[in-house]
């Protein structure tokens, strides 16, 4: 199953309902990409604290994880905290620096998000799958980072 042209539209609705703070639009779309996207079994938004060189995990869907602060260029999450730029690993099981999650993710994806230039940002999709992304993934994965980003600079 490939992403639904009616995710982008639902994730700019879910941005701009009034009754959501940030963390509950996040918790939101992460509960609507888990459940759209049957190959996406973990949806999460890391956001970075440059003073600490961290990412804080904000919001997520799926299996609990122990990984709610990770420190700046360790695993995927942190190498695109440093690299500003879309990390894509089609198997983990050949990704050197990677932090396993749990023992069913087999790839991932990140994507970072941008405010005025700057990495603020991310959102991890791991999968049970191997190399299940797409370009379309990529292209509404980056479309939602853009939304993330407005939000948070019309805050």
């Amino acid at each position: 199953m490939t992403a639904s042209p009616n995710i982008i539209n639902k994730t700019e609705k879910i941005l701009n309902k009034k009754s959501h703070d940030l963390k509950g639009a996040l918790d939101e779309i992460c509960k609507l990409l888990k459940a759209e996207i049957s190959y996406f079994d973990w949806v999460g938004f890391y956001f970075a604290n440059h003073i600490k060189k961290e990412l804080i995990l904000k919001s997520y869907a799926g299996i609990k994880t122990d990984h709610v602060i990770i420190p700046f260029g360790k695993g995927v999450c942190g190498q695109v905290a440093v690299l500003n730029k879309n990390f894509i690993v089609p198997n983990v099981d050949l990704q050197d620096n990677y932090i396993p999650c749990n023992i069913n993710v087999k790839s991932e994806v990140v994507i970072p998000i941008f405010l005025n230039g700057n990495n603020i940002g991310q959102i991890d999709v791991d999968s049970n799958s191997i190399d299940p992304f797409t370009k379309k993934d990529i292209g509404l994965l980056e479309a939602i980072c853009e939304q993330v980003s407005i939000k948070i600079n019309n805050l």
